[in-house]
């Protein structure tokens, strides 16, 4: 009782007032956080409810397990809520492992009840041995510095874990003493999996040959690792907002980034991954790695990362943003325009035509800007239409003699490739006369030779 206490003070777990889920399978770890989480509540000032998932997977057994859950929180007054939730159809339905349904089963079931009865934290039952258990399995792996950290005691200031600092045996005994009987899951027995294999047979290997501690001393490792961690992260975070700049579904890395630490760069990475994606499943150091290989490589170059997430070279600046496929059915279309005001509501488009008498040429001018150009109205008469890039185009600009690849234009003036076919193009006949927002033809200047002016003036809500 002591030492959870001191676990929820130095962790700031609970406050007066607060609400709490306890997630309770019905075995030895969860009844003892159940039982000890009622015996405080009155000196904590909170109020707790039981959730038991019924997972389905064996039989008549996880049917006890759900009375036995039932029964012991009657008996002790707390409020219990149940749901059967087949693990095995979830898998097959979500492509998922047994294991990784039978997480997200719980997790969502916990927080259905925390959103019904109006609570504001999850406690679960994780103890010492599941923090040692886990950090050996992700060293198995090859874990980087976060994955030595083991399982966070708080996160997201909802899950809390009361019983990390203690052992299985202590927790065992406490059952023990208090005549709690609480139910074993055959399936913890044998070793059939990673992790049972680690409890049953690495932790007991370890204990007699080599350290009779080292529960214990993969906690206190632990411990060091997330507070080094926690300072790499806050400089991390503080760079990058220096060097990213979050859109709308996507993240811009600055070139600059790249001079950082590896240390804080990867950070930066796994946090633009993270705000793009939602999380970071599925991702791992070699995502990590090809990134930062890809800024050395030449713009326009891209990877194809899990969960249809990509990463762009856009001149030694990194996009990473969700994958899309390009199904704009208007990037076919020719859009005819008249003379005066015309609307593309798929667009977003409104165009002005408007004739202007030569007389008034200076005057005109002044009215210039991205997106109010002049021409020869005799050169581009009523043959005016606007449409998006194609294969092949070519544009003469503006005081240049012949024409250029249109790719090789927008290169010049460095527009990342996904964007080049969303930029709309004023066109007479199949000659571009305008490259909208940007550069217009020498072909429809007006010259010396010129009568009237043809002003074409292009308004949208979001600029282009």
């Amino acid at each position: 009782m002591h030492k959870v206490r001191q676990t929820i003070e130095d962790y700031n777990m609970i406050s007066p007032g607060d609400k709490i889920v306890v997630g309770v399978s019905g075995g030895p770890d969860s009844i003892c956080l159940l039982h000890i989480l009622n015996e405080m509540s009155i000196e904590l000032h909170i109020s707790i409810a039981a959730a038991h998932i019924n997972h389905c997977l064996r039989g008549k057994d996880a049917d006890e397990d759900e009375a036995y859950v039932k029964e012991f929180c009657k008996k002790i007054n707390v409020e219990f809520y149940s749901k059967k939730i087949d693990v095995n159809k979830l898998s097959e339905k979500l492509n998922i492992s047994c294991e990784t349904a039978g997480r997200k089963a719980r997790y969502d079931f916990f927080g259905e009840v925390m959103r019904k009865i109006g609570a504001n934290k999850i406690a679960i039952a994780h103890n010492a041995n599941d923090v040692a258990e886990t950090i050996l399995m992700r060293i198995m792996r090859g874990t980087g510095l976060e994955g030595l950290i083991g399982i966070k005691p708080v996160r997201e200031n909802i899950y809390i874990r009361p019983l990390i600092n203690i052992t299985r045996e202590e927790i065992e005994d406490y059952c023990k003493k208090n005549n709690l009987a609480p139910r074993i899951d055959k399936t913890n027995l044998q070793n059939i999996y990673s992790r049972n294999k680690i409890r049953l047979e690495l932790i007991p290997y370890i204990r007699e040959n080599f350290n009779s501690d080292i529960i214990n001393v993969l906690n206190r490792m632990s411990n060091s690792v997330a507070s080094d961690n926690d300072f790499l992260m806050k400089i991390s975070h503080e760079k990058y907002e220096k060097y990213c700049d979050n859109r709308k579904e996507k993240v811009i890395i600055s070139r600059e980034a790249f001079s950082e630490h590896k240390a804080v760069l990867s950070r930066i990475i796994r946090e633009s991954l993270t705000y793009v994606n939602g999380n970071l499943n599925n991702f791992d150091k070699m995502h990590i790695m090809q990134i930062i290989k890809l800024q050395k490589q030449s713009t326009g170059k891209l990877i194809i990362l899990p969960n249809d997430i990509m990463a762009v070279n856009n001149y030694g600046c990194i996009e990473v943003k969700k994958k899309k496929e390009n199904n704009d059915k208007n990037h076919n279309k020719v859009f005819p325009i008249c003379k005066g005001i015309n609307i593309f509501p798929d667009l977003n488009l409104r165009v002005t035509t408007n004739i202007i008498d030569i007389s008034n040429f200076k005057f005109c001018l002044m009215g210039e800007s991205d997106y109010t150009k002049y021409f020869d109205y005799d050169k581009i008469r009523n043959n005016m239409n606007m449409r998006f890039r194609r294969e092949g185009d070519r544009f003469s600009p503006l005081g240049m003699n012949g024409s250029r690849k249109l790719k090789d234009i927008f290169i010049d003036m460095k527009i990342p490739k996904d964007e080049r076919y969303k930029i709309p193009l004023l066109c007479s006949g199949e000659d571009i006369a305008w490259i909208i927002g940007y550069r217009i033809s020498e072909k429809f200047k007006i010259d010396s030779n010129t009568k009237k002016i043809m002003e074409i003036n292009i308004e949208r809500e979001e600029i282009i």
